[in-house]
């Protein structure tokens, strides 16, 4: 039972050994964070793949497109993130800590329960970071391209994506690649350039880091209404039929790969520990977040299956591919520039969330204590920064976007439907504490949460679960031989227990 222990709500609120990170957020910064976060990748790169369904180069077809009918993926992800979002808001409000889903089932499902999700979480974040830096370089390469240069394609192609692309433009690139020692250089490296950028702006600090941020989602939101609002004028009734061309299958499985998009307000939840007035601010930014969020998603899909027929759409960049097609190149390479800016401040948001999950797994002992070490100037937590900075960027170098949205998705979804799990455990062991925010109908909006989220995972290929299976061995491995051992609730020799 010791893998189950839990730790009090009161325990994680506590101050640990006075490394904790100053409070310097507010609820504005938390939904620009959101939007920072949901309105990047997603919209300008996986939008394209979750309407046109994707085919690998041998003839495979992992997924189906939802077609036309991809407002309708949108929609049904947004009743599933709603759900768990109320659940985030409950918790986030009585843990407003380092953390996010993390903490709130260290507090109640368990050490073990605690640990898979803080280990799913880079997944979420890293890995997800990963494939956002490689459709930032890809709209890069398009923004070089409408001035007439050109990257050579083995410095601007991951190894990965040259491997597995049905196209044979970007496979041949192995093969035409430099050789050292006979192994071909293949390398993203605008992908890592943009990494190291955002890197180094962290760790400046938490308050300038949200500042570039406003100005980033700013640029991205003028963008997007310029794609709207030249497709407008541009749509074809016949693109949208037939509407659903692959039926419902389509659309679940559009809305598994672009749930990829949805994750942000998971990270407004790891800024738990730097916003003022958490009780008040943190549902606010959730909630408002995605609202917000949902309504643009709908808003541009809607917009670009009406403007070129669906099955073209599967292209790094889909927006912009769309505008070009119309006879808008001029256009299409200004909304590939805000693509480029508004996928920096997806990076921004997703590179500020991991080392925080990291901060808080080694403030408890399950992670080398180097890991929880705040800087005294930033109030950041610096190694963790530094670390999460260089996994990510030689990661992009060589990876694969498709590949890395997929664990993405089936590992965030996971720790989803364990935090709407939570808020049922909590609610029976802990009836009495006092919850600013309260999930209404929780018996009902819980459980609907969870299964919502288990069902969004079905959709995804069977190699997402094989990793997924993979990844989930390796990290009880590493606890079983560092974690549990070192844990601070286990020196304590308690199932549960209060900090003061």
């Amino acid at each position: 039972m010791t893998l189950f222990r839990v730790k009090r709500v009161d325990a994680i609120a506590a101050v640990a050994d006075g490394e904790t990170l100053a409070r310097v957020l507010g609820a504005g910064d938390l939904i620009l964070l959101g939007i920072g976060a949901v309105i990047g990748a997603g919209i300008f790169g996986a939008i394209g793949t979750a309407a046109a369904g994707q085919t690998l180069a041998d003839g495979t077809v992992v997924r189906l497109g939802a077609g036309p009918a991809l407002v309708w993926s949108f929609l049904l992800l947004g009743g599933a993130c709603a759900l768990a979002g109320l659940c985030y808001a409950e918790l986030a409000a009585m843990i407003p800590q380092a953390g996010s889903a993390y903490a709130y089932t260290y507090a109640t499902l368990g050490e073990i329960v605690a640990w898979i999700v803080g280990w799913d979480l880079v997944l979420e974040y890293a890995v997800g970071n990963v494939a956002v830096a490689i459709s930032w370089a890809d709209y890069v390469k398009t923004l070089l391209t409408g001035l007439g240069w050109t990257l050579p394609p083995w410095l601007s192609t991951g190894y990965r994506t040259a491997l597995l692309s049905a196209d044979p433009r970007v496979h041949g690139v192995i093969a035409t690649a430099p050789r050292l020692a006979g192994v071909p250089i293949v390398l993203n490296l605008p992908a890592v350039g943009i990494v190291a950028v955002i890197t180094w702006l962290l760790l400046r600090g938490a308050k300038e880091s949200a500042r570039v941020n406003a100005w980033l989602v700013a640029v991205k939101l003028v963008a997007l209404a310029i794609f709207v609002g030249v497709g407008l004028f541009n749509l074809h009734p016949e693109n949208y039929t037939p509407f659903a061309p692959n039926g419902f299958a389509g659309i679940h499985q559009g809305a598994a790969i672009v749930f990829f998009a949805y994750i942000g307000f998971d990270a407004i939840s790891t800024a738990g520990e730097e916003t003022i007035n958490p009780q008040r601010n943190l549902p606010i930014g959730i909630l408002g977040g995605l609202a917000i969020c949902t309504a643009i998603y709908m808003i541009v899909g809607a917009v670009l299956t009406g403007m070129v027929p669906w099955r073209t759409l599967g292209v790094a960049d889909p927006l912009a591919h769309a505008l070009a097609t119309a006879g808008y190149t001029g256009t299409g390479w200004v909304v590939a520039l805000g693509a480029a800016v508004s996928m920096s401040a997806v990076l921004l948001v997703f590179q500020y969330g991991q080392p925080r999950i990291l901060f808080a797994m080694a403030r408890d002992g399950l992670l080398p204590g180097w890991a929880a070490r705040v800087d005294p100037v930033t109030r950041i937590p610096r190694a963790t920064t530094w670390l999460t900075g260089v996994v990510v960027a030689g990661a992009a170098a060589v990876g694969d976007a498709a590949e890395t949205y997929d664990l993405t998705n089936i590992g965030t979804l996971f720790a989803f439907a364990l935090v709407c799990v939570g808020v049922l455990a909590l609610r029976l062991r802990d009836r009495d504490r006092s919850r600013p925010f309260r999930v209404p109908l929780v018996w009902i909006v819980a459980p609907a949460g969870a299964a919502a989220c288990l069902f969004v995972m079905a959709g995804l290929p069977r190699a997402a679960w094989e990793r997924f299976f993979w990844w989930f061995v390796v990290g009880l491995l590493v606890y079983a031989g560092y974690g549990r051992r070192r844990s601070r609730l286990a020196s304590l020799g308690h199932r549960t227990v209060h900090v003061q």
